[in-house]
């Protein structure tokens, strides 16, 4: 009796698990394609999953930062969804690599033209975006989820350091050090130099090689062709 209570007892905490951690795996996040380079342009996919399973996903509002804006946002097209990008001036003009900027992407809205995300599926949104800021570890974003019965999920909490995940936490995209990606572009482009070289200095060998041979070929047939003649003559003679 006492294990199958045990038993009973960790099939519900194992229960419990599972549900109070499924929301964490539901919101919507963002995620580059590759890296987000500090400095630097990088494509996106804000990626909406359907935790629900009587109704659709048949919209998404993306709001973009003001305290780091990205002075380019351009999303690319999906079938089945209509898309609208808003531009604000700022209420305090940014310097952005040398340029000041005083107005930039706020806002981008996807809506659904057929069905939108069904229950059971999720959709990607890419966006270009950049340039990355230089004087940030990350970006913060905030979403709005609609339903096909008109349900309004916000994904607008930011996460606090020490703290526990939020029940709607915000998309947040992480950017990398511009350093290292510099250093892996600057090391691949030395390592194709040297490869370069490389190859050239073996077409160079081989060509070298080939005309040694055939100097040396062409100065062993001659001596052949010598020696044929002299046996000739000599077999003459006697």
């Amino acid at each position: 009796m006492k294990a199958s209570r045990i038993a009973a007892a960790a099939a519900v905490a194992g229960s419990a698990v599972v549900v109070l951690s499924s929301p964490a795996f539901a919101h919507v996040s963002v995620q580059p394609e590759g890296a987000a380079v500090k400095g630097g342009y990088a494509v996106v996919d804000f990626k909406v999953p359907n935790e629900r399973d009587d109704a659709s996903t048949t919209k998404l509002e993306v709001t973009f930062p003001t305290d780091h804006p990205l002075a380019s946002v351009m999303p690319e097209p999906i079938s089945g969804w209509t898309v609208k990008v808003t531009k604000s001036k700022l209420a305090k003009p940014a310097e952005m690599h040398g340029e000041t900027i005083t107005e930039a992407v706020t806002k981008v809205t996807w809506t659904a033209t057929g069905k939108g995300v069904e229950p059971g599926y999720f959709q990607k949104f890419p966006v270009s975006v950049g340039m990355l800021p230089t004087d940030t570890d990350q970006l913060v974003f905030k979403a709005l989820q609609t339903y096909s019965d008109k349900e309004v999920v916000r994904w607008i909490e930011v996460q606090k350091d020490g703290a526990e995940e939020p029940e709607n936490p915000a998309p947040v995209l992480e950017l990398t050090a511009a350093s290292t990606s510099g250093a892996t572009a600057e090391d691949a482009s030395e390592k194709t130099e040297n490869t370069a070289a490389d190859t050239t200095s073996d077409v160079g060998s081989s060509d070298t090689t080939a005309r040694v041979l055939g100097v040396v070929g062409i100065v062993v047939g001659a001596a052949g062709v010598a020696y044929g003649v002299l046996a000739g003559r000599r077999r003459t003679t006697v």
